[in-house]
């Protein structure tokens, strides 16, 4: 209930600056400036023609600036008028975002209501792992529950184990793959995906477990390039120079 109220606070507040900002703003302030302006210019011509009276500037001059003042003042009449006829617009518009400022926090108070409301009792797990939909999160979840209780299932470790390397989770991708390789014996994509973990782990290094690994996985397909990139690699690391310069070259050669 506190957050509930904290939230109508900020959002009535928000909504109150935004209003005093419209109201305030538009043309009726523009043809304030604008009568003020017409007044200056006005008295300047009255204050003119006395000092011309008065003989206290030249004839010529008096007319000049006279002339001066006068265009002056017949620009921002010009202006006084665009801003009297700008007024019905400017009034419609300061309406209608009135109207958008007070309908965006009741569509999204609806909204939340109907879906996010904390009175809505949770779904439990098992309902939402029941029919998890394109949920990946859920899907995982459903086929760890399955793999826990059915623990010598080597298809859902062999699912299971790249989608933890895409996700980063490296010990649960390692474990993975050596059950699936364990329970469905070595495949050279396996092979390669254990190799591929073990590599990422260890910051790009291909440790031994990785190179045994990869070089099964050449042994079982020679014309993995995966696994061949990361045997050269490995030989380079290992400073074998000359053989991994070899070993990248034979794979350059066989690429497309």
């Amino acid at each position: 209930m506190f957050l509930w109220i904290i939230l109508a606070i900020l959002t009535a507040a928000v909504a109150a600056i935004l209003f005093a900002t419209l109201a305030r703003g538009g043309a009726p302030a523009v043809a304030g400036e604008r009568a003020g302006e017409l007044a200056v210019y006005r008295d300047q011509l009255a204050e003119l023609e006395r000092d011309r009276e008065n003989g206290l500037i030249r004839p010529e001059e008096a007319e000049y600036a006279k002339a001066e003042i006068g265009r002056r003042l017949l620009a921002a009449a010009g202006g006084e008028e665009a801003a009297s006829k700008d007024g019905a617009p400017a009034r419609r518009t300061s309406i209608v975002s009135m109207a958008v400022i007070c309908l965006v926090p009741v569509i999204g108070l609806s909204l939340y209501l109907n879906l996010g409301s904390p009175e809505i009792t949770d779904q439990p797990l098992a309902a939402r792992l029941a029919d998890p939909g394109n949920d990946m999160a859920l899907l995982v979840a459903k086929a760890e529950q399955h793999l826990a209780q059915n623990p010598e299932d080597g298809s859902g470790w062999d699912l299971l184990a790249p989608i933890y390397f895409k996700a980063m989770r490296l010990g649960d991708a390692e474990m993975a793959y050596r059950n699936a390789i364990r329970l469905l014996g070595n495949s050279p994509e396996r092979l390669a995906g254990l190799g591929e973990t073990l590599v990422a782990a260890n910051d790009g290094i291909v440790v031994e477990d990785a190179r045994l690994a990869f070089e099964e996985s050449v042994r079982l397909s020679p014309d993995n390039p995966r696994a061949r990139f990361y045997v050269a690699l490995g030989l380079e690391q290992a400073g074998r120079r000359d053989e991994a310069r070899a070993a990248f070259e034979a794979i350059a050669a066989a690429s497309p």
